[in-house]
Order: structure tokens, then C-alpha cells, then sequence
């Protein structure tokens, strides 16, 4: 690894504020105490610019280079989950049921360390634009951000995001171009029978079997209705319905994902869920209700984008450390609405083995903070060179 040298020397600070962070986590748009820490590392830093409650609690600060230039932006999310955690971490959660369980913290954290670095060396043209963004786990806060005209505001001319990952190798980078995470759209059905005893069911019209045929359908929309070499998830994820052994009950809530990359296929699953939908309320003699929620579209590297980054990941991890060819996941970000909006890729980093993501004992892995550090900061330097250098 070439770790920027001044970026080293300030690991362990690095580390401080990733863990004040983990004991303070926060959920959507309501980052207000980690904002509030943000705005004072970077008021510390010497930004030249700072523009606080930008989607709420979001910031954005902006530090010159020297000489004219683009500006280039930088974005890392803050926000938390719903999760008890079960870490044990002597900096573990302080507000109950809330946790930084997908390392949001560590992308802060590793943003701050580039902010400070820049801040102090100031070896580029043109602008950086630090995107801290709330959230990114429900809420859309890139949404927001975007539609509050960020990108527009402070004329950013490209963007990137760096994303910590689990399982994959320590301090490697992992990207590809085109797209890089999935669509998550949401299903919800409702189907209204009639209750009555669970002794006399031809008395009633039971929702139940309706809704256990009905689940296994929506699994033919994968199995025969999409091609075997397009990606498309269907998961049911809840089924609520019933209070106790001996009554049929009158109405049952069926929830669930969808995740694609093509709008073609994401077309055509909604068309084929209501066609089942409606199928089988006239099979079973009940009234059924389909509501399809477009949620996050795919995130989708821009190619040129992607090979810089990936040209200067390798001047920090060497060319065995960053792979171009990375499969894209079925999982979801909201970074995907500012490469909608500005050309700019996303990147994983490898943390190494422990609990994944999502997961009550996941804990971010401080050794890949100066790592991810120095890839922001040699990004800008690379992206927006001095004149004459």
C-alpha cells in the first residue's frame, strides 16, 4: 500500500473520530449530532466554504486549490440502522436500537481524513466539493441532495463514492464500469377474502392458500419469464395475517423486493406481477390489490470515470490490488442518483473477513480508513492537476 505520508501521520485521529461516530448513530435524515461533528472537524480543517443542513443534516464543504479549475466532488453518507448491536465494543452504540452496522462511519471518518489533507496541502486546481450525505439506507438523501440542485450549486463536474466491503480482500479495490449495484423497488399486495371458523373454510374465502399460491407464482416471473442471462431478484420478505389457530382471517399484507438493472426487465415485472395478482384474486373469488413502489435506480459507473479511478486506485494499492472487472451486486445505493446526474464511479474497498453489513456484530475495519483517504486525496490531485505540475 502507498499510504500518503501525511495521511498516516494522522491515523490514529482518523480512528478517534470513526469510533466517537459508532457511539453516536443516527437514522435518515436526522444526522444531527454526527453533523454537528462533521462541521467541527472541517471548521478545524480550514475549509474555505461550509454549507450545513443541505437535506436536512447534510453538508457540503468546499476547499480551492490553487488556480483555476473544475470542481470535483466527493461524497460519503453518515446516516445509521434500526439494529440492537451486539459488538460488545467498549465505543459501541450509545442510542439503543440504532447502530452504524454498513460503516458509514468509516466513510466519514475517511472523507474527514481527506478533507484535512487537502485542506492543508492544497495541491490542486480548481475546487473539491465534500458531499456528506444522510440517508443513504432509507430516505434517498442523494435524492434530496440532488434536487435541491447540489450539483448545479457548486458546478460539479464529476462525483465518486467509496463503499467499505466485507469478506473482500484487505485494501483491495473492487469497481466495474457501467452498472455496479441493482434497482430496489418495493411490492406490496393486499388480498381481502372473507374470515370466519377455521373448522367450516367453504363457509369463508381464505386469503391464506390465495397468498401461498401467490408467492410461489411471482417466482415463475424470475424462472420463465426473464431471460436466464438478465439479473433479476424477486424476494417475498413479509407475509402478515391472522390472530390465532381456529379463525380464518379476512385479509393478509404480502411485501417484498425487486431488484434489476434493465428497465425493460423491471417493465416487465410489473406487468407479469399484476397479471398473476389479478389471476389468481379471480381463482381464489377474493379482491386483490398490487402497489408497485419505484424505490433506487441502478447505480451505473460512468466508463471513463471508472478507469481513472481505477488508475489511481492502483497508484495506492498497486495494480494486483484493484480489480476492474468486479460483478455487479443485487444490492442498492443512492449515490446511483448522482451518477445520474454528474459522470463519476463508485468503488469498494476490501476490509477483510468478519461480519458482514447489516449485521449486529459488523464493525468497520479502521486499517482501510488512511487507505481510503489517500485514494479520495490522490483523486483530486490526479483529476485537477496545478498547472505546470
Amino acid at each position: 500500500m502507498v499510504v500518503v505520508n501525511r495521511i498516516a501521520d494522522f491515523s490514529e485521529d482518523m480512528t478517534a473520530w470513526r469510533r466517537h461516530l459508532h457511539t453516536i448513530p443516527e437514522l435518515g435524515l436526522e444526522c444531527h449530532e454526527t453533523a454537528a461533528f462533521v462541521a467541527a472537524r472541517l471548521r478545524e480543517f480550514g475549509v474555505d466554504e461550509l454549507h450545513e443542513g443541505v437535506a436536512k443534516t447534510g453538508i457540503v464543504a468546499i476547499i480551492n486549490g490553487q488556480g483555476v479549475g473544475p470542481t470535483i466532488g466527493l461524497r460519503a453518507d453518515m446516516d445509521a440502522l434500526p439494529i440492537l448491536e451486539e459488538t460488545g465494543l467498549d465505543y459501541a452504540s450509545t442510542h439503543a436500537g440504532k447502530m452504524h452496522a454498513c460503516g458509514h462511519d468509516g466513510h466519514t471518518a475517511m472523507l474527514l481524513g481527506a478533507a484535512k489533507y487537502l485542506a492543508e496541502t492544497r495541491n490542486f486546481a480548481g475546487r473539491v466539493a465534500l458531499l456528506f450525505q444522510p440517508a443513504e439506507e432509507a430516505g434517498g438523501g442523494g435524492e434530496v441532495m440532488v434536487n435541491e440542485g447540489v450539483m448545479d450549486r457548486f458546478d460539479i463536474a464529476q462525483v465518486y463514492a467509496l463503499h467499505n466491503a466485507p469478506g473482500l480482500d484487505f485494501g483491495r479495490f473492487h469497481t466495474t464500469a457501467g452498472p455496479i449495484m441493482a434497482a430496489a423497488d418495493t411490492f406490496t399486495i393486499r388480498l381481502t377474502g372473507q374470515g370466519g371458523h377455521g373448522a367450516r373454510p367453504h363457509e369463508c374465502i381464505d386469503p391464506v392458500v390465495a397468498a401461498c399460491a401467490l408467492v410461489q407464482s411471482l417466482q415463475t416471473i424470475v424462472s420463465r419469464n426473464t431471460n436466464p442471462q438478465s439479473q433479476l431478484v424477486i424476494s417475498t420478505t413479509q407475509i402478515h395475517t391472522g390472530t390465532t389457530d381456529n379463525v380464518i382471517p379476512e385479509e393478509i399484507y404480502i411485501n417484498g423486493t425487486v431488484r434489476t438493472f434493465d428497465k425493460e426487465v423491471q417493465a416487465m415485472v410489473i406487468r407479469r406481477m399484476q397479471a398473476i395478482v389479478d389471476g389468481h384474486a379471480a381463482s381464489f373469488d377474493l379482491r386483490a390489490e398490487l402497489d408497485f413502489e419505484f424505490g433506487y435506480p441502478p447505480t451505473v459507473n460512468d466508463p471513463a470515470s471508472t478507469g481513472f479511478a481505477a488508475a489511481v486506485a492502483e497508484e495506492v494499492a498497486g495494480n494486483a490490488g484493484v480489480e476492474t472487472h468486479f460483478a455487479p451486486v443485487m444490492g442498492a445505493e443512492d449515490f446511483s442518483y448522482m451518477l445520474e446526474a454528474r459522470p463519476g464511479a463508485y468503488l469498494l474497498l476490501g476490509q477483510g473477513e468478519g461480519a458482514g453489513v447489516h449485521h449486529p456484530k459488523y464493525n468497520f475495519n479502521d486499517e482501510i480508513a488512511p487507505i481510503g483517504a489517500s485514494f479520495f486525496a490522490r483523486l483530486v490531485e490526479r483529476a485537477q492537476p496545478m498547472a505546470g505540475s
